[in-house]
């Protein structure tokens, strides 16, 4: 199916069970530990084996020997792989780190062994008898040494922007704000470790693994190997939290496939926490200037937004200007991403990549902008609101309903009862605060394919390799085909995550929701064209309800058409041009309010509101779950969140998650959440967007808006821990 504008007559606008607050179909089964994760796939193959990596213990350099033989001779050992056992695997295309082979080390904790034994524990005692002898070499890791040398990043991601004369109309400006921030190097810290049970029978090979997209996963293990995509099938239906991590091939899918083969039997393992943290992908850290140029009046002449980040060679650029090219209007525009060579473990995609990063710099610029001109926030964004792409005149978007949410979300949070005035409000010992800041992200579409059921039972079975990671895509795509064939969701059996079922768009890119759910709409399309016909219906004009059929004055029941055997209907929803006619945004507003300790400078965050405008939601219960949980991933990216750098040695040291802080329940007050009542009809036949991500962008900027209210001091270096603020905060009076 081919969507390029809204269609006439549309099923899912009857909304009997999208839209509405249904308990995750999964719920069950994963609070009762019956859902099987990666590492828990004990019945998929006989007699496993365990794998244990080795990771290097130098961040560049080259294998000169691995000692082995200790190892090797271990109780219940059966295979031991080295580095130098294969030729460097090929990279795939998102991939800046060797995943294994070769003698070049490129980053701390590489993978340069991996030890079978019949037990975890013996394969983890005998990967302790590893040695490796290698010739360590000095290397690249901070990046402000780094970033007045960076060029320009690569052509692909539109390095550098220019709109009409930034230069003149900054310098022309009456207020002018010119500032840097920093953001660190951030982990994804998800629950369940990059794990893979690998298994070969003959030249075909299976992976049941943790993974955000299945197909990629399939392709890039393939290349990497050497074999046919055709020989290789990928099994993820339950993924215990991704955030980007494990979007892409990484060393665990391909190191227990090379295992599986020398060990000559199934072969489970899983990264250890310190390898998921140093070997893997990170929120790469960003230094990041901002100049505003604006009228007395609150009008932007003038915006520039350059950034900096670190990566491997080959690797990706933190994309942090990217809202800023579409957020706010200003006739004069710099934006340019700069790139530095940096020997750390590679940097990539994290949750809102880019605009996570980018909007922690952005709003804290807009409120000192705001300040300057003595304006309200909540005003000045709205003076410099765009309904069209500022870079492109003729490019609207979709749907922009960003004043709404600021108008809404002042309203609810009481902005008006704000004092201004920094460090006027006091509650006993602590100075309190509020801040607010936009939230912006891209929902792009992309092909999904799916594949719908019915049987003689009337149930509806749904297969695609869509994942899970956590968002609820289970219940929304069951709510979906549950709607279009007009029966109850406890008659819809959804399958994820097999690279058998037909590719759909997989958990990411905030594309997923909207893009999947469209893949089942078309698919059920098919399916009642194929009931129609069965049941000698007209299938433009027949009512699917209750399980039933209706038209031309008669009614069926579904399973009816059935009765003869399984009717199975597959399709794709491809989205033609939809990009280039309208930009596909989302949008919210963050409003924080913030108690700061007069003696310790402790920050705590008191409450939270998001109101966001993402099109259809599709189901507000697992929607709040995403923006809940967005924001509490904010609150750890403004308060405590950085992977410290040992500048010397290369690596990071709080590599677990005993030094690396993120937020717990006794940081979190109660979140509201608020969507507002909006559908995009240009978005995708489901109308949707997606919201996973959105709940994310600005909120840090918020909460450091919030404390510099507080306190009367402005943070620009993320994290905002106290012993940057504890000297200039006000007398105890």
């Amino acid at each position: 199916m081919k969507f390029d504008r809204p269609a006439g007559h549309n099923p899912i606008d009857q909304l009997r069970v999208v839209g509405k607050p249904i308990m995750r179909v999964e719920g069950r089964l994963k609070t009762t530990g019956t859902a099987p994760y990666a590492y828990e796939r004990h019945d998929v193959a006989p007699d496993q084996a365990y794998g244990v990596v080795v990771g290097s213990s130098v961040a560049r350099g080259r294998i000169r020997h691995i000692e082995t033989r200790s190892a090797r001779m271990a109780g219940g050992v059966l295979a031991v792989v080295t580095a130098l056992d294969v030729p460097p695997l090929e990279r795939g295309p998102f991939n800046a780190a060797h995943l294994f082979g070769g003698r070049e080390i490129e980053h701390y904790h590489q993978a340069i062994a991996v030890v079978v034994a019949r037990t975890f524990e013996q394969a983890r005692a005998a990967a302790a008898l590893i040695t490796a002898d290698i010739l360590a070499v000095s290397g690249a890791y901070d990046l402000a040494e780094q970033a007045e040398r960076a060029p320009l990043a690569p052509e692909k991601v539109r390095p550098l922007d220019r709109v009409g004369d930034f230069e003149a109309a900054f310098a022309s400006a009456p207020m002018q704000l010119d500032q840097t921030y920093t953001t660190p190097d951030h982990t994804h810290a998800m629950m369940e470790p990059h794990a893979t049970i690998a298994a070969w029978h003959g030249e075909k090979l299976t992976l049941w693994t943790s993974q955000q997209m299945v197909a990629w996963v399939r392709r890039d293990v393939a290349h990497a190997l050497g074999i046919s995509p055709d020989n290789v099938r990928v099994d993820s239906p339950y993924v215990g939290g991704g955030f980007g991590g494990k979007l892409f091939l990484r060393a665990d899918a391909v190191i227990a496939a090379l295992a599986a083969r020398a060990a000559g039997c199934p072969v489970k393992l899983a990264l250890q926490r310190p390898l998921i943290i140093n070997n893997t992908t990170h929120r790469p850290a960003t230094i990041q200037r901002i100049r505003i140029g604006a009228t007395y009046d609150g009008v932007m002449t003038a915006i520039a937004h350059e950034s900096v980040s670190g990566n491997l060679r080959g690797g990706r650029v933190d994309t942090a200007v990217a809202q800023t090219r579409l957020l706010y209007a200003a006739a004069n525009r710099l934006t340019s991403m700069r790139l530095a060579h940096l020997d750390l473990p590679e940097g990539n995609s994290m949750r809102a990549p880019g605009e996570a990063s980018g909007m922690m710099a952005l709003e804290i610029a807009m409120d000192e902008a705001a300040e300057r001109l003595g304006i309200d926030p909540v005003r000045f964004r709205i003076l410099n609101d765009t309904q069209v792409d500022p870079e492109k005149p003729n490019h609207p978007f979709s749907e922009r309903r960003l004043t709404a949410c600021l108008c809404l979300g002042a309203e609810r949070f009481g902005w008006k009862h704000r004092v201004a005035r920094p460090a006027s409000t006091r509650d006993r010992n602590w100075l309190t605060g509020v801040g607010m800041a936009v939230g912006f992200r891209d929902s792009p579409v992309t092909k999904s394919a799916a594949r719908v059921r019915l049987d003689a039972r009337g149930t509806i079975t749904v297969e695609t390799d869509m994942t899970d990671i956590g968002t609820g895509s289970y219940t929304i795509l069951a709510q979906t085909a549950a709607e279009m064939m007009g029966v109850e969701v406890s008659k819809v059996v959804v399958r994820l995550g097999d690279s058998d079922f037909p590719v759909a768009a997989g958990s990411g890119g905030q594309w997923g929701a909207n893009s999947a759910t469209a893949g089942v709409y078309a698919a059920c399309v098919k399916l009642r064209q194929v009931v129609a016909d069965k049941l000698g219906l007209d299938a433009e004009r027949a009512v699917f309800r209750d399980g039933t059929v209706w038209g031309g004055g008669q009614h069926f029941r579904l399973d009816a058409a059935a009765r003869n055997g399984e009717i199975v209907s597959e399709d794709a929803i491809e989205f033609c041009n939809l990009d280039k006619k309208y930009q596909l945004s989302t949008f919210a507003s963050h409003f924080v309010e913030v108690g700061v300790d007069i003696f310790t400078g402790e920050i705590r965050v008191r409450r939270m509101l998001a109101v966001c405008a993402a099109g259809r939601i599709l189901n507000p219960r697992t929607a709040r779950s995403q923006v809940i949980g967005a924001m509490t991933m904010g609150v750890g990216a403004a308060l405590m969140e950085e992977l410290a750098v040992d500048h010397q040695r290369g690596y990071f040291v709080n590599h677990d998650l005993a030094g690396y802080e993120v937020p717990v329940h006794a940081d979190i007050p109660h979140q509201d959440v608020i969507f507002l009542d909006e559908v995009d009809p240009l978005s995708s036949p489901v109308k949707a967007k997606g919201v996973g991500e959105l709940g994310l962008c600005g909120v840090s900027a918020a909460i450091a808006n919030a404390v510099y209210n507080a306190t009367g001091v402005r943070v620009r270096n993320y994290p905002i821990t106290l012993d940057k603020h504890l000297d200039k905060l006000p007398p105890v009076t």
